[in-house]
């Protein structure tokens, strides 16, 4: 399974030097990591979820890019030019939040995914920002990466880094009740 496989809202993102940097990211992510394509379409989405949580990796991500985009374009739609919005930033941000997942995560002898030793010292949002700096991913689209989880609550967070903080939040928060604290 190749990346525009994995990730058909690539083709959204109309930058073609920001597609491809994107792109990059994953190939060097899936490159480094542990999981294969088809891992993160069967693993669950969180490291939180108990065995009957069937959302997987690939159905939660997919779903903060749609609700990312949508998001945008309504808010450039009523807003208009009121409140600048860059779309080709909020689909690359969405498509990378997670990108450092694929460093943070092992496979335990069940199959099943672990949080690592790498992911015990670095956080997802803090290998993506690596990953996505060694494919010249720009700071813009970083910051969306650096931003998304709870450490950006320290931060400023972009336009851009708010519609895709709240996508993810939007799209994982109705699940914890569900899932092992």
């Amino acid at each position: 399974m190749n990346i525009t496989e994995l990730w058909p809202e690539l083709g959204w993102i109309e930058d073609d030097g920001l597609r491809e940097k994107t792109t990059k990211a994953w190939e060097l992510a899936l490159e480094r990591s542990v999981l294969s394509a088809e891992d993160l379409m069967r693993i669950p989405f969180t490291l939180l979820a108990g065995p009957d949580l069937q959302v997987s990796f690939m159905t939660h991500k997919r779903a903060v890019v749609h609700v990312a985009k949508e998001s945008a374009l309504k808010m450039k739609e009523f807003f208009k030019d009121d409140l600048p919005i860059n779309l080709d930033v909020v689909i690359a941000g969405a498509i990378l939040a997670d990108v450092g997942k694929l460093l943070e995560y092992e496979l335990d002898e069940n199959g099943d995914s672990v949080q690592g030793v790498y992911g015990k010292y670095l956080r997802h949002p803090f290998s993506g920002v690596s990953l996505a700096e060694e494919c010249d991913i720009p700071a813009e689209v970083c910051h969306i990466i650096a931003a998304h989880a709870a450490e950006g609550n320290l931060i400023k967070r972009t336009t851009e880094a708010y519609i895709v903080h709240h996508a993810d939040f939007m799209t994982f928060l109705p699940f914890k009740s569900r899932l092992k604290v």
